[in-house]
Order: structure tokens, then C-alpha cells, then sequence
């Protein structure tokens, strides 16, 4: 049995993640450029109980909204149709069953997507983003998971835990080679994984075995 997908919106989750998009560094891109100005201006360099009152009243007029609750209705509905699909699909190519439990999905506003790497318990979907593209996030952060579960631990002893990271993002180009037509568009990953992405999709064409990609992945980063 998969894991099956709960899709929730929470407020007082989604403010939490708008201030912590307004007041972190991330490795790849900075998300905060993606939120409205007013936000960061409220949250930046502040606690979130010294925000969260006055950020709560810039944001009610979108939180209060009931097409939130159509587009909940909406992405679970989506989900619905692909979901066997995708599992059996990514169960193929890694070989791996993903472990089963539920999985909370997070509508955001903030635009960014964190999710839980210790549990695998929950993450987040953009709110603004197509149906299309929501489900690109819930395949990406899937696989995430798979990865996460089942090859970090051996990866990361090879290569350190900055490039094991960096091969976790790149691998989601194969949504794009295998799952592309369960939603019809891309997973566009990080600029910074471009070359790294480019290879993968290179060798897993010549060969369909994930075992022998990583492998051939692990030189690749141990070479950079």
C-alpha cells in the first residue's frame, strides 16, 4: 500500500512559512523575491510572534477566500486521477517502495515549498501554481522522499552532504523523461543542477537502471 496524500490548507501554517521565506538563505534561490514586498517588510528580521498579528491582517483577505477551498477540492481531486500511476511508476524505475503512511500537503502562499526530510510526514504546494504544476510538486517531493528513505544514507557517505543534496534535486528530471504524461509539464528544477540534469537524463536514456545511474552519478560528483 502507497502512501496517500492528504491536501490541507492551514493557516496558521502558511504564515509561519511566509516568514520563514522572508528571513532565510537558501542554497539554491532566494523565494522570498517571489512573495509580495509588504510580507517580507512585515516578517523580515523579526520574530514571528512580533508579525504574525499584522502579517495575519495583510493576508486575510486571500486566506478568508473561499477559492482556497475550491483549489483544495481541486488538487485532490487531480491527484486522485494519476496517483497509482505514479507510484507504480516510481516504484519501477528505483526499485524501491516507497515506505507507506500518510502524507499532509500544505497549500502556500509564500511560494515556497519546504517539506520534512526527517519523517517524511508532510510538505508544502504552491497556491498560485497551475493544477499541472502542483502535481509536478507532489511527484517531485515524493521522490524526494523515496530518495531520502532509501539512498541519502549510502550516497552521502561517498560524497559528502552538500552533493548528495545537489543529486537529490537533479534526479527529478526523470519526472520529466517517465511521468511527463500524467501532468504535462515540466519539473524545472535549479539553474545550479542544469549540467548535473543534463547528464543524468543522458545516461539514464542509454541504460534504465537507477542503481547503475547513481552510481555513474557518484563518479560524476566526485570528479567536481
Amino acid at each position: 500500500m502507497n502512501s496517500k496524500l492528504k491536501f490541507v490548507f492551514d493557516k496558521e501554517r502558511d504564515l509561519k512559512n511566509i516568514w520563514e521565506t522572508a528571513n532565510s538563505k537558501y542554497q539554491f534561490m532566494d523565494f522570498s523575491k517571489n512573495m509580495p514586498k509588504k510580507w517580507v517588510e512585515i516578517c523580515k528580521d523579526k520574530s514571528f510572534d512580533e508579525c504574525k498579528n499584522e502579517l495575519k491582517k495583510e493576508v486575510a483577505i486571500i486566506h478568508d477566500s473561499k477559492l482556497i477551498d475550491y483549489f483544495v477540492e481541486g488538487v485532490k481531486k487531480s491527484w486522485k486521477l494519476i496517483e497509482k500511476e505514479y507510484f507504480k511508476r516510481l516504484e519501477k524505475i528505483t526499485r524501491k517502495k516507497i515506505i507507506a503512511k500518510d502524507v499532509t500537503v500544505y497549500i502556500t502562499t509564500a511560494g515556497r515549498c519546504p517539506y520534512d526530510g526527517g519523517d517524511y510526514e508532510w510538505f508544502f504546494v504552491n497556491y498560485f501554481s497551475s493544477f499541472a504544476n502542483v502535481l509536478v510538486t507532489c511527484g517531485h517531493e515524493i521522490m524526494h522522499f523515496n530518495f531520502h528513505q532509501f539512498f541519502w544514507k549510502d550516497v552521502e557517505k561517498q560524497i559528502g552532504k552538500e552533493k548528495t543534496s545537489d543529486l537529490k534535486e537533479a534526479l527529478t528530471i526523470l519526472l520529466n523523461i517517465e511521468f511527463n504524461d500524467l501532468w504535462f509539464v515540466s519539473d524545472r528544477g535549479y539553474e545550479v543542477h542544469r549540467e548535473l540534469r543534463e547528464f543524468i537524463a543522458k545516461e539514464w536514456v542509454k541504460e534504465k537502471d537507477f542503481k547503475k545511474l547513481l552510481e555513474k552519478c557518484i563518479k560524476y560528483l566526485k570528479r567536481k
